[in-house]
């Protein structure tokens, strides 16, 4: 697999970590980002995922993942021991974010968070003329099946990084599996994307 046959966000970030870093990946998936980090730029890399079906995956592909709970597990990590520390589509199912983005910006030097963005304009059409939760490309699942427990938009990640005293390095902003400008990413973005560091 190559940085192109990536989700947008996980691309834009595979794209943006510096060859031969020591990479820690928080709730991984099954691995694929880590496998081209590996394999394209020499990358460290370590994983931390819930699902134990996950886990296997990564390492029968050879990854070194763990199963852990970020929530909780994260505190086992010592600071600043990794270049950056990753967060791809979990934010928003942390018990909670704010102290996530403390552990993430304390293990890691720069930290990578990626979130799909609850005010997108399909989620508020939905909202409005629907009346209901809604189920979009980006949030494809009934709201009593989502894992989403915080539903964070482009506008609250920049306000909860300033409160944390987190400096945003670079961001960017997907709609319809293309990165878009970022005017009027908090109702046009569909996911986002923000490198930080403190």
């Amino acid at each position: 697999m190559s940085i192109s046959q990536l989700r947008p966000d996980l691309a834009a970030i595979a794209a943006h970590v510096v060859p031969g870093s020591r990479v820690l990946d928080i709730g991984c998936g099954d691995g694929a980002l880590m496998a081209v980090l590996e394999a394209q730029s020499q990358v460290d890399a370590r994983g931390l995922e819930l699902e134990p079906a996950q886990v296997e995956r990564c390492v029968a592909r050879g990854l070194s993942v763990v199963q852990g709970d970020a929530d909780s597990d994260l505190a086992n990590y010592p600071d600043k021991a990794f270049d950056y520390a990753i967060l791809s589509q979990t934010l928003q199912t942390a018990s909670r974010p704010d102290l996530m983005l403390d552990e993430l910006l304390r293990v890691g030097k720069k930290a990578f968070v990626s979130f799909p963005n609850f005010a997108h304009w399909r989620t508020r059409a939905a909202l409005m003329f629907g009346g209901r939760m809604p189920m979009t490309r980006a949030l494809p699942v009934s709201w009593y099946e989502t894992q989403n427990i915080h539903h964070v938009t482009v506008d609250d990640f920049r306000e909860l990084a300033r409160q944390k005293g987190a400096r945003i390095e670079r961001s960017w902003f997907f709609a319809n599996e293309k990165e878009i400008g970022a005017p009027a990413a908090n109702w046009r973005a569909e996911f986002a994307v923000f490198e930080l560091s403190r």
